[in-house]
Formats: structure tokens, C-alpha cells, sequence
């Protein structure tokens, strides 16, 4: 007889995507809204998405099992029921705060299709999205339709972003570099903290309208500068902090000498990197790092590292790693200094 316990482990692995990719159905169907907006029955949210009802009342059902709504009938068939949002069901809505329903788009579109290359990735060590799209993530993101999607998908994993006030002592510096700064919500999160700082947000062409936008609604016109630039021919001067969140993990190892090597030539003596990435544990007793560390070779044909690994490439380009501080969602903040 086989391992019941076993059978059944590899029964929730193989079926786990099928949650995923019904989360990303509630969000194609905009039903965290319609049950805002008081469509609260299945007969209700089928016709208000012109769904049909049976598919509506299924995939409704599963969405209840999984938390993401709740139903005040004593079951699903229970036509006097009506349906509630969750915490979790929140957070698809449109007009959530913190809103996480581009980010679920973007993983059951793109990346869903990305990791289903997930056997040439492996194989040819060349992203899984390249596979299925016939181009890379970066060339992909140069449409602008398609870069403002992956950038909100970005901003809803944010949440870690107050952590770093917490862990890195701002006091005395004066200006702050966020280099490859997308949308400006880490500098904008500074900045807002710390009145004396002035920013400059660092990104290509593309990314610098998109950065004005919300660092002037952020913290004024005033406190920062935004530019354009190719991170990998070199950085800005003049600062005595520099941010690089999530941009190491998209590159190889000599992509990210080249990229530290030009913030270590603009940065002084006295000033830091701060490096906002996951860190590999060195026995895996944590998923999240490991799930993500792969995903990246399918999204991007990245890889997340291991602190020996983050102290070799900072070392290859003459920085030192001289602190590590816990964040939220598995994540770190590593603070470098010049070697």
C-alpha cells in the first residue's frame, strides 16, 4: 500500500496552481467589486458578469473554501445566503489601498504562462518566459501598456516597504539614490519619513513619467529629481545613501558586478547600499525564498541568493556586506559599505 500521507502531499502540490489560477478568475470576473457593490448571490454575479451561473456558483464556492469570501448560508446551495468579502477578498478590490489585484493578474497571466516552460528553463537555464513569449521580461516590459502593468504588480508586494525605516538609521544623510526605482514608492517612503533627505530616482526613459507622477504626489516636486539612465553604464553621483530593491535578483552574477561596481564608484566612504532582496536560508527551512528563487529563472532567468552569494558579488565589486535585518514577507534588507 502507498503512503497515504504522501499521496496526499503530492495531491496538494499538483493542485495548488489550480487555486492560483482561481484566484486570478476572481479578478478577471471583478468579483471582489460586484460583491462590494452588493452583487452578493450567485444569480447576481453571474448576471452581472455574464458568466455562466453554474460555473459562477462553482468557482464562487471554491473561492469560500479558500477564504477569499465568506458565505452566510449554511452552505453554498443555501439560496439565502449572500456573500461577504474576507480580509483576503479585500485586497482584489479596485479601490483597496493596498490593493494586490494587479499583481494576482499579472501571475495567473504572464507568469502562469512562464512556468509552463518550466521544463526547457530548467534544462537550458534560460528563463521560462523567453520560452513561451519568444522574447525576454525586459524586452516585454519596453511596451508601456505591459511595463505600467508589471509595475503595479510590483507596488502590491510593497508591503515591506516601512520595514526599511525601521531597520536603517537615516539620520545626517542628506541625499538618497534609489537606483532602478521603478515607480518611486521606496524613495517616496523615505522621503516622507525623513523631511531633510532629497531623493533622485534613477530608472530607464520609460519608468521616469511614471515616477514623477507619484513622487510629486508623494512629497512634492521639490524634494527630488527624477532621470533617465542605463543602470549598467552608470549611476548617479553626489549621494550618500543608495537603494536597489529587487534588482539584483533579475541579473547573473557579472551583471551585478557591473551594476555594483558603478554604485561603489559613486559612492563615498562614509555611505551605504541598501539592498532590499530575499536571502536563500542555508538549510531551506523556508519556502517563500526558494519558491521565488525559481520563479525568477522563470520569469527573468534571475535567481535569488544566499548570503554567501550576496557577499561574493558585492565583494567583486569592492563593497562589503555589513549588516542583514529581517523584513516583512521573507524578506531582508542587506546594508553594504565600500570594502
Amino acid at each position: 500500500m502507498p503512503d497515504q500521507k504522501a499521496v496526499r502531499r503530492v495531491v496538494d502540490i499538483i493542485t495548488g496552481t489550480w487555486q492560483s489560477q482561481a484566484l486570478y478568475a476572481a479578478v478577471a470576473f471583478g468579483l471582489a467589486d460586484h460583491v462590494a457593490a452588493g452583487y452578493v448571490t450567485d444569480e447576481a454575479l453571474a448576471a452581472r458578469t455574464q458568466a455562466n451561473p453554474d460555473g459562477i456558483r462553482r468557482l464562487m464556492r471554491l473561492l469560500t473554501a479558500m477564504d477569499v469570501f465568506e458565505y452566510t448560508g449554511e452552505n453554498n446551495a443555501d439560496p439565502a445566503g449572500n456573500y461577504l468579502l474576507t480580509p483576503a477578498g479585500e485586497l482584489l478590490c479596485a479601490d483597496s489601498p493596498r490593493s494586490m489585484r494587479d499583481m494576482v493578474r499579472i501571475y495567473g497571466e504572464e507568469f502562469h504562462r512562464a512556468w509552463g516552460a518550466v521544463e526547457p528553463a530548467v534544462r537550458t537555464g534560460t528563463s521560462g518566459f523567453q520560452h513561451a513569449f519568444g522574447k525576454t521580461l525586459h524586452e516585454y516590459l519596453r511596451d508601456p501598456g505591459a511595463g505600467a502593468k508589471f509595475q503595479r504588480a510590483m507596488n502590491a508586494g510593497n508591503v515591506f516597504f516601512p520595514d526599511v525605516l525601521e531597520a536603517f538609521d537615516f539620520t545626517g544623510r542628506r541625499t538618497v539614490v534609489d537606483v532602478a526605482g521603478g515607480s518611486g514608492m521606496l524613495l517616496g517612503t523615505v522621503l516622507r519619513a525623513h523631511p531633510e533627505l532629497r531623493g533622485i530616482l534613477f530608472d530607464q526613459p520609460h519608468m521616469v513619467p511614471v515616477a514623477r507622477a507619484h513622487l510629486d504626489e508623494a512629497v512634492g516636486p521639490d524634494r527630488y529629481e527624477a532621470r533617465a539612465g542605463d543602470v549598467f553604464e552608470g549611476v548617479p553621483g553626489g549621494a550618500d545613501v543608495y537603494l536597489l530593491s529587487r534588482v539584483l535578483q533579475d541579473w547573473d552574477d557579472d551583471r551585478c558586478t557591473t551594476l555594483l561596481s558603478h554604485i561603489r564608484a559613486a559612492l563615498p566612504e562614509s555611505g551605504r547600499l541598501l539592498i532590499l532582496e530575499r536571502v536563500i536560508p542555508d538549510h531551506g527551512e523556508t519556502l517563500l525564498p526558494l519558491l521565488y528563487d525559481l520563479h525568477l529563472l522563470m520569469a527573468a532567468g534571475g535567481r535569488e541568493r544566499d548570503l554567501a552569494g550576496y557577499r561574493s558579488v558585492l565583494a567583486s565589486a569592492g563593497l562589503r556586506l555589513e549588516s542583514v535585518h529581517e523584513l516583512s514577507l521573507e524578506t531582508s534588507l542587506l546594508v553594504a559599505a565600500v570594502a
